[in-house]
C-alpha cells in the first residue's frame, strides 16, 4: 500500500447529520492479490457461461433489487443525502435497465454476419476482453455502477468496483445483490484502496480495461495509467451543460424543466443543467419566473417527503461550491437568490440563482456540482450557440424552441455528446451517454455500451474444395 497520508479507511457519514455510519478498512496488498486471483477465476467461469444463463442471472438480479428496494433506498439516502423518493427511483431505474439488457442484449451481442461476394462465411463476434475496473462516483451510488457494470458483465466480462469512499455501504449492498442473484462469487467485487493501489491494479495483467466517472483530474490520472499499460479506458468526466432557451420557446414548460434539471439531487448530477443561456427577448421573463420557482425548492431532511432536495454529499464539496459562487460574484455577477451555506448540522446549501454570468466567471467556466444556477443572456440564437460551445466540457445540453426542424439543425452545431430538444438531459438504457472534449470519451448504455468493452473479432471462413 501507499505510504502517503491517505487515511487507511473509507468513511461513510450521514450528510444530513454528520454522524458516522461506518468505516471500511483499505485492503492490504495480500488481500488485493487474493481479490484479483478470485476475480480472474470467476471471469473464466463467466465468459464460458451461455448467454441464456447470463440473462437468467440478470432477471434474478433485477428482482433482487426490487425486493430490497426500501433497504437500498434508505442506505442511499443515509450515505449521500438524496431524497428518499429519488433513492427509490434510482433502485427502480437500475432494475429496469437490467431488464432491458436481458431483453435486448443477446441480439446486440450475437454474431453479426457480413455480406461478401462468393460463398465465404464472414461474421463479427463480440467477445469479452476480461476484467474491467470501474472507478465510480458517489452521486448515484447504485445507478452509476449498474449503468457501467450491466452492459460490461452481460458481454462476458468481470467487474471490479472501486467506489467512492463515502458510499461503500451501497457498494457492498450491490455486491451482495449480485451474489444473491447467482453470479459467480468474485465476478462483481469491491476494491477498497488508495490511489496508488488503484494504479497498481490498472497495471495488473489480470485487469483488461478501466472505466471511470468522475472529475477531470481523476480521469486524466486514470487515463495516463491505463495508456501507459496499453489498456482501454472509458471516461465520463462531468459537464457544464447549457440549457438554451430561444425566443419562441414555451417558457412555462422551460422554467419547470429547468428547475428539475438544475436542482434534482441537490444539483449533484453530471448531466444537470448548469448554464442557462437565454435569448435576449425572453431573458427577463424567463429569469423572473425561474427565480420564483427556485424559491419553492425546499432543502430539508431527505427522509421527509416534503423536502425537494437534501444536503450536499460532503462538507468539502459544499465549501468548494460556495467558493465558486463567491468568485463568480466577485467577477461581477449578481446574486438573485440564495448563495450561502445553511447554518446547523448537515451539508445544506441554499438553492441559488446567479444572473449576469459571463465567460471567464467560475460559474460559467467550471462545473458547479450543487444547487446553483447560472444565467447568461445571449443577443440572439447564433450568440447562444457560441456561448454554449464556449466550454471545456461537452457532455449534454438542452435546447428549447418551438421550431423542431431548426432545433435539429442547431443540435448538429452543439459540441456535446447529447442534445435534448424541449427536454432536459437524462439517461435511458436505450440511448448512449458520454461526452466530448474534456467531458471524456467512450459511451455507456444502448448497443454502444454493450459493445464498448468487447473484442470485435472478425471471422472469415473461406469455402474450400
Amino acid at each position: 500500500m501507499s505510504a502517503s497520508n491517505t487515511p487507511a479507511v473509507a468513511t461513510s457519514r450521514n450528510p444530513a447529520t454528520g454522524e458516522l455510519i461506518a468505516t471500511y478498512p483499505y485492503q492490504t496488498p495480500d488481500e488485493v492479490e487474493r481479490l484479483l486471483d478470485a476475480h480472474a477465476a470467476a471471469f473464466r467461469l463467466w465468459r464460458a457461461t451461455p448467454m441464456h444463463e447470463r440473462v437468467a442471472a440478470y432477471r434474478r438480479l433485477s428482482a433482487t433489487l426490487r425486493d430490497r428496494s426500501e433497504t437500498l433506498a434508505a442506505l442511499i439516502t443515509s450515505e449521500m443525502g438524496k431524497t428518499i423518493a429519488a433513492a427509490r427511483g434510482e433502485v427502480e431505474k437500475c432494475a429496469a435497465t437490467l431488464d432491458w439488457l436481458a431483453d435486448n442484449g443477446p441480439a446486440i451481442l450475437a454474431d453479426e454476419p457480413v455480406a461478401i461476394d462468393g460463398d465465404d462465411q464472414v461474421y463479427v463476434s463480440y467477445l469479452p476482453v476480461g476484467t474491467v475496473l470501474g472507478v465510480m462516483p458517489w452521486n448515484f451510488p447504485l445507478w452509476q455502477v449498474v449503468r457501467a457494470s450491466g452492459p460490461i458483465m452481460l458481454s462476458g466480462n468481470g467487474f471490479l468496483l472501486k467506489h467512492a469512499p463515502n458510499v461503500m455501504g451501497s457498494a457492498y449492498a450491490l455486491q451482495q445483490a449480485y451474489e444473491a442473484a447467482g453470479f459467480p462469487p468474485g465476478l462483481f467485487a469491491n476494491l477498497v484502496a488508495d490511489n496508488d493501489t488503484v494504479a497498481h491494479v490498472i497495471d495488473d495483467a489480470r485487469v483488461a480495461a478501466v472505466t471511470l466517472t468522475g472529475s477531470m483530474r481523476a480521469g486524466a490520472a486514470v487515463a495516463a495509467t491505463a495508456g501507459k499499460a496499453l489498456k482501454k479506458s472509458l471516461l465520463e468526466l462531468g459537464g457544464a451543460d447549457a440549457f438554451i432557451v430561444l425566443a419562441d420557446a414555451n417558457l412555462d414548460l422551460a422554467v419547470k424543466a429547468g428547475i428539475e434539471a438544475r436542482f434534482q439531487n441537490a444539483g449533484q448530477v453530471c448531466l444537470a443543467a448548469k448554464r442557462f443561456i437565454l435569448e435576449q427577448p425572453i431573458a427577463e421573463e424567463f429569469t423572473r419566473k425561474f427565480i420564483a420557482a427556485a424559491r419553492l425548492v425546499k432543502a430539508g431532511d431527505p427522509f421527509d417527503m416534503a423536502s425537494t432536495i437534501g444536503p450536499m454529499a460532503r462538507g468539502d464539496l459544499r465549501d468548494e461550491l460556495h467558493g465558486q459562487v463567491e468568485r463568480t460574484l466577485a467577477a461581477g455577477a449578481t446574486l438573485a437568490l440564495g448563495g450561502h451555506k445553511v447554518e446547523g448540522p448537515g451539508n445544506y446549501y441554499t438553492p441559488t440563482v446567479l444572473t449576469g454570468v459571463l465567460p471567464g466567471m467560475a460559474a460559467f467556466d467550471e462545473e458547479t456540482f450543487g444547487p446553483v444556477a447560472a444565467i447568461t443572456v445571449a443577443h440572439d440564437a447564433e450568440h447562444a450557440i457560441e456561448l454554449a460551445n464556449t466550454s471545456d466540457y461537452g457532455l449534454g445540453g438542452s435546447l428549447w424552441t418551438g421550431d423542431i426542424q431548426r432545433a435539429r439543425r442547431i443540435a448538429r452545431r452543439l459540441e456535446t455528446g447529447g442534445v435534448f430538444i424541449n427536454g432536459y438531459p437524462a439517461t435511458n438504457a436505450r440511448i448512449p451517454v458520454g461526452g466530448v472534449k474534456k467531458s471524456g470519451y467512450g459511451r455507456e448504455l444502448s448497443h454502444f455500451g454493450l459493445r464498448e468493452f468487447t473484442n470485435a473479432q472478425a471471422v472469415w471462413a473461406r469455402t474450400v474444395g
